[in-house]
Formats: structure tokens, sequence, C-alpha cells
């Protein structure tokens, strides 16, 4: 991976959290994680971006597996992605609700028990939710950063989890929200 000035890390319980704007489908982690839609199918977002780059065998495997729930997590190879896997959550279409939180932290924390099930070393997330699911960047963010840091205090494994934004300005709100999380604890 190509250091730029975009990217933090900070080492949690001896595993790496990292930060930095880029592309989800560039990814050089063992696994990326796919915020889909309840079908698995081909979309826009991050989840059209992964399956143009994966390649047509993607949506061919992601049909057998009988779609997936908000909240939920299932693996798939990663066909033509520099990732040797696929995780696909579905994160909630923001509501307003008070379930909204605790599903999206349900998205992150089951991405990552199937990726230590799996003996995944390292993981690609992209903000889930925050895009044509309409949760507000700024609520994501602090639950993608305190679930993703909660869960390696406690797991050895994957040893590497990196928060993966795709502009400049949604950088900059996780970055903030990243350093706040780290300097309060």
């Amino acid at each position: 991976m190509a250091q730029n000035e975009n990217f933090l890390q900070r080492e949690v319980n001896g595993n790496k959290f990292e930060l930095l704007q880029g592309d989800i489908t560039k990814q050089e982690t063992e696994a990326v994680v796919n915020a889909a839609n309840k079908k698995l199918a081909p979309g826009g977002g991050v989840a059209g971006a992964i399956h143009r780059a994966a390649g047509p065998e993607l949506w061919e495997e992601s049909k057998q597996l009988g779609g997936c729930e908000t909240g939920e997590a299932k693996l798939t190879e990663g066909y033509e992605l520099p990732a040797a896997y696929v995780i696909h959550t579905v994160g909630p279409v923001y509501s307003n609700s008070p379930e909204d939180p605790k599903l999206l932290e349900s998205s992150y924390k089951n991405s990552l028990e199937l990726a230590k099930e799996e003996g995944i070393s390292s993981i690609s997330f992209p903000a889930l939710s925050t895009g044509a699911f309409g949760y507000p960047e700024r609520k994501a963010g602090e639950i993608a950063i305190n679930t993703i840091k909660s869960f390696l205090e406690n797991n050895g494994i994957p040893e590497l989890v990196r928060l993966v934004l795709y502009g400049e300005s949604s950088f900059r709100l996780h970055e903030k929200l990243f350093n706040e999380t780290f300097e309060s604890r």
C-alpha cells in the first residue's frame, strides 16, 4: 500500500487499526467488506464497485447464499479483486430509530467475527450505511471506530483492520473521530 498523507495507524492490543483515504476495491487486505443490499446483488456505490472489480463470478456465488439480513455477514471469494475474500454485510437504512445504531454495530461486529472464525488476518471496511442508506456520517463513523477498536481490544485476529474512506471530506471527519477516540481512552 502506498503511504500518503491521508493515512493514520494505531496499535490496539498488538493489532493495527488503520484509517485511510482510498478505493475499497484496490485494498490488498485478505478480505474487503461489501456494503451490500439484502439480495447481495450488484448495485450502486460500494456494492456496485466491488461487483464490477471482482467480475461476474462474485454475483454468481452471491446468488447461492440466499441473501443477507441487516446486521448479518456472509463470505464469498474475492475473484478478480486483490483481496482473496469479500465479506458482505447489510447495514441499516437510516430511519433515526433506536435500532439503527445497534444494527450498524452488528454489521461491523459480525463482519469481524466472521473474519476471526475464518482465520482472516486483515480486513478493509468502507463507511457502512453512509451512502444511499442515508446514515449520518458522523454518527456512523463513531459507531464504526468504537466497534472496531473494542473488537480489537478483545481479540487477536484480524491483525489488521482498515477503514477506507473514499473522499477527502469523509477522511477528515473520520480522522477527527479516530483521534478523539484514541485520545479519550
